[in-house]
């Protein structure tokens, strides 16, 4: 008598969830090495003194302080 094809049928289904899982992990793999940021730096926005949003920082303000006017003197 010759072997029913359930064995064989649950072997290749078997082997299908392996590829099918090996080939998710993959594509996870490559998606986070593939990403472009670098955690929250690439996601701060900067508003000008315009109020135009930007990804570069402000400029430091320069201060002028009267007292160290006066210690210069």
């Amino acid at each position: 008598m010759a072997k029913s094809n359930n064995s064989f049928i649950k072997k290749q289904k078997a082997e299908n969830k392996r590829k099918k899982r090996l080939e998710k992990l993959e594509k996870k793999h490559n998606k986070k090495s593939d990403s472009q940021g670098t955690g929250w730096d690439s996601m701060i926005a900067y508003v000008d003194k315009n109020g135009n949003i930007t990804n570069e920082p402000p400029e430091a303000p320069v201060i002028k302080d009267e007292k160290q006017n006066s210690i210069n003197k």
